[in-house]
């Protein structure tokens, strides 16, 4: 498998610093490429939500690279796990989570970040989620891959709101998960097949709060994103379509195509 990848990242129109960190590696092996992504949402006191976000992302970093050859060795004998995965995944948000919260006690500020990625290996892909950063499909149509663990996500479920009352509700940017909230964090997982022609987009809630599903598969559709160069200038494009309709949060997105 060949990825191509586009990342575009701004810090909108009203905040002094970008608190948004994203990450794309890539790695081949003998038995073909994995890619791993992700992107986090840090949020905090006296601006410090970037320390929060840039110390998860350095933490898939390091996770990525010391575990490749046992990923590659996985997946070549064919006993790659998800319950091993999740495992290795859930390890690695509550440790640094719990180092997040540490540099926050000591400096008397409340700190954490989301956290949104996807393990590309062989013809599976694998997902994680803390937060309200959201991970999509585009093949025949847009397929949502996580669920927001936000209060108001929590009153949808249980039908004590509507998603109109959820657009407007005082509360809607609530998160009942964050890393750096504590070591009793509840990663959500999912896996599916991956394929040629897929395309994945993953995004803080900045790029999707004034954007719904329609609009996105119709700027992102696979048959249109047939290079690096179209998909970064269409993250772009969407960025400063998202700005003019009023986005106030930092906006970050990816995209990943499989060839």
């Amino acid at each position: 498998m060949k990825y191509l990848a586009a990342v575009h990242t701004d810090v909108g129109t009203r905040r002094k610093k970008n608190q948004d960190s994203m990450i794309v590696m890539e790695a081949q092996t003998g038995t073909g490429n994995i890619l791993f992504a992700a992107v986090c949402d840090g949020m905090g006191g006296l601006d410090r939500g970037e320390a929060a976000s840039a110390a998860m992302i350095h933490a898939f970093a390091d996770w990525f690279e010391a575990r490749l050859i046992y990923i590659a060795r996985a997946v070549r004998d064919g006993t790659f796990q998800k319950e091993t995965l999740r495992e290795e995944w859930s390890s690695l948000i509550e440790n640094t989570s719990r180092c997040i919260e540490d540099y926050g006690r000591e400096r008397h500020i409340c700190l954490g970040t989301t956290a949104v990625g996807i393990l590309i290996c062989g013809d599976r892909y694998y997902t994680l989620n803390v937060g309200d950063s959201r991970a999509y499909l585009l093949t025949d149509r847009i397929y949502l891959l996580t669920k927001d663990q936000t209060y108001v996500q929590q009153e949808l479920d249980a039908g004590r709101m509507t998603y109109e009352q959820s657009l407007t509700h005082p509360k809607r940017n609530l998160l009942l998960q964050c890393v750096g909230a504590g070591a009793d964090v509840r990663p959500a997982y999912g896996q599916g097949r991956a394929a040629a022609g897929q395309l994945f987009l993953l995004c803080s809630d900045g790029f999707r709060h004034v954007v719904g599903e329609d609009e996105l598969y119709r700027t992102f559709a696979p048959s249109k994103m047939n290079g690096e160069e179209i998909m970064k200038k269409s993250l772009s494009s969407m960025t400063r379509r998202i700005k003019e309709r009023g986005e106030t949060d930092n906006i970050s997105a990816m995209l990943i195509r499989l060839e």
